[in-house]
């Protein structure tokens, strides 16, 4: 997939354009970047990542993953999402990186892993099952 094409498949999700998602292709794999704003901190204090910001950061993740596998269909839906919360996010950019670990013919069960310094690090994991669209 193209940067192009990737930038395009971004910018249809509304959600990720109100987190200021961005996208890298590298060798055909998309990598989202959730660049530090101060709107998606939700302990000041620490400062600190809002688990929400986090967390629709990686399901806008899978769904672009998945839409990537078939361009010519409409996003897939969550059915069921699982997020475990592993280390504080920090107030840097935050990147995220899906794996599609089955898919059927209705659903898709997805693999998302977020971090920051290092992907060996992630910050938080999803785990979460996908409706995929009938095909006309």
């Amino acid at each position: 997939m193209s940067q192009i094409l990737a930038n395009e498949l971004i910018s249809a999700i509304p959600y990720a354009r109100t987190l200021g998602s961005e996208v890298k292709v590298v060798d055909d794999s998309l990598t989202l970047i959730l660049p530090y704003q101060q709107s998606n901190i939700g302990n000041p204090t620490l400062p600190a990542l809002h688990g929400g910001a986090i967390g629709g950061f990686m399901e806008v993740c899978a769904m672009a993953e998945l839409r990537r596998l078939s361009p010519e269909l409409p996003f897939s839906k969550p059915i069921g999402v699982n997020i475990d919360y592993l280390r504080r996010g920090k107030p840097v950019e935050t990147y995220a990186r899906a794996d599609i670990f089955k898919k059927g013919s209705r659903v898709a069960n997805v693999r998302v892993r977020a971090w920051q310094e290092s992907p060996e690090k992630p910050i938080a994991a999803l785990s979460g099952h996908f409706l995929l669209p009938k095909k006309s």
